[in-house]
Parts: C-alpha cells; structure tokens; sequence
C-alpha cells in the first residue's frame, strides 16, 4: 500500500529527520511543504535520518494548495487533536495523503473546518496538548500499514538473517 506523510511547515529538524527514517523503513512518500523552520542541510536533520535519505522518497512544494492541486484524485486525512474521529476509525484507501501540521500551531483552523470529515486524531489524556510530531506520525502510519497487512514489509514470520 502506498502511503504518502505530509508535513506541512514543519519545524524541529530532528523530528522531520525522525519521520525521514520512518518513511523510508516503511516506504512511504514524504511531502514537505515550505517555508521549512530548518535548513535541509542541517545537521541535526541528517543526523536524526541516519544514513536513510538517500532511501527516502522526499518532494518539496511551495504550499500546501500545491500539493493538492497536483494530487487532486487522492484522499487526504488531517491530524489534529480537534478531530471527533480517531486515526483507527477509518478505513484508509490506496494512496492516501496524511496531513500533519507544524510543532507549534498544528494544521491551519480553516483547512481543518473545511475538512472536518476527514480529520483524525490519536487518543490521549485530556490534559495532554499533544504527542511529539515524529511519534504521532509513526503511530498514523503503522495504522495504515497494519489495515494492509503489512504489505510490501519484512514481518516476523519471513525474517531470515535474524531468527535465532
């Protein structure tokens, strides 16, 4: 199942240098929607991606209507903690777009208005303002991968170099 992770403005260089890891362990697409908060050559970018961008699939836009104009056909779902249904309620199709917004502020008021259908969220405490971006990515992501079976990945009963 293809999966496409979009960060839109994202701030904190380690965390998309997290996500950057993620994605590439699981072969999804990255979209980075500027103004990025960091430089792509940071070190602490490349530092939290390891030696994995050269196995990223990683795309850069100018906004997210950019993005959207050029993936008009496909699905997209928006994290935020304001959302009546979970990331585990949906039932997400091929190719889908999860969207998540910047550390500081989430994902724009009015972008999730429009989309309030397609808005999700990850349970947690009610005192909680939010997981870490990274984190919250992984836990969405794995969602999807899980409802495919795992496609396309190494699971536990096909490991070979690393059964004991």
């Amino acid at each position: 199942m293809a999966i496409n992770v979009v960060l839109v403005e994202p701030e904190i260089p380690q965390n998309t240098g997290n996500i950057v890891r993620t994605c590439a362990a699981v072969g999804a697409n990255l979209h980075l929607v500027k103004p990025l908060g960091f430089s792509v050559e940071d070190r602490y970018l490349k530092r939290a991606g390891l030696d994995y961008w050269d196995k990223a699939n990683i795309k850069y836009y100018d906004s997210f209507n950019e993005l959207r104009d050029k993936y008009k056909e496909h699905t997209f779902y928006y994290s935020t903690t304001k959302a009546q249904n979970t990331y585990a309620d949906v039932r997400y199709p091929e190719d889908c777009f999860i969207v998540f917004g910047k550390e500081t502020a989430g994902l724009p008021e009015e972008l999730l208005r429009e989309n309030r259908e397609w808005c999700i969220r990850i349970p947690m405490k009610n005192d909680i303002r939010s997981l870490n971006l990274s984190n919250s990515v992984a836990v969405v992501v794995y969602e999807v991968l899980r409802q495919s079976n795992f496609a396309g990945l190494v699971t536990c009963g096909k490991l070979s170099k690393y059964t004991w």
